[in-house]
């Protein structure tokens, strides 16, 4: 301890009961409303997903392309009027956010439109509103905050950094496994080709060389007088 530093030694119910205070607000905090859903995406396929919100709310729409084709897809996001507010085209990823004007339904689709034989598999994530505060009154206060409640808006951040990543790093295990499944696929089935064309060739070399060494008999015929 530093000279002239005070100590409170505080009791260990009090010590349980502040820990639980602040694990409740943490997991309170985290379960912030929002959508996240995979979802299959059949070749000249569209799937829509209808939201309705009230103004000025915030909005984020995070997806991303798992498997399938070239691991692209169409986007679109459509206001309560009808009109586009995103729109890309043959996109692997990608995040839009939006401050609604009005209130309504908005609407966000996925567009497998142009490929005629590749299935898609697509991931994505849909937030609705800010991040409530974690500790109560906490944009409404004008004292600093103690050090109790600083360490745990930093475990909060920490925690939304690590679900970020955790959430990024399934993805991409989940692309690249469907990858390898993909490559592994078309290494099968062009060996079981070879094999088959080995075995063809084998069978006609065979079938050549006995040729070579079979001997034909002239065929006999009466001689006429």
């Amino acid at each position: 301890a530093m000279p002239g530093s005070v100590r409170v030694a505080m009791p260990g119910a009090v010590r349980v009961a502040v820990r639980t205070l602040c694990l409740a607000a943490l997991l309170g905090a985290l379960g912030a409303g929002g959508t996240e859903l995979t979802l299959e995406l059949p070749d000249s396929a569209q799937r829509c997903f209808h939201q309705e919100l009230e103004s000025s709310i915030k909005f984020t729409l995070d997806y991303q392309v798992i498997s399938g084709g070239h691991y692209d897809v169409d986007c679109y996001v459509e206001d309560p009027n009808g009109k586009t507010i995103y729109q890309e085209t043959k996109k692997q990823y990608d995040s839009f956010s939006h401050h609604t004007e009005v209130k309504g339904v908005y609407t966000f689709c996925f567009s497998n439109e142009f490929s005629t034989f590749s299935h898609k598999i697509v991931y994505f994530d849909f937030q609705v509103g800010d991040e409530p505060p974690i500790l109560p009154n906490m944009n409404n206060r004008v004292t600093a905050l103690t050090q109790l409640e600083s360490a745990c808006v930093t475990i909060h951040e920490m925690l939304n950094a690590v679900i970020d990543s955790q959430t990024h790093y399934r993805l991409r295990e989940a692309q690249d496994r469907s990858r390898a499944e993909e490559l592994n696929g078309r290494v099968s089935y062009w060996s079981v080709g070879e094999t088959l064309i080995l075995f063809m060739v084998s069978i006609g070399q065979v079938m050549l060389l006995k040729s070579f060494f079979t001997e034909k008999r002239p065929s006999s015929g009466r001689a006429g007088t």
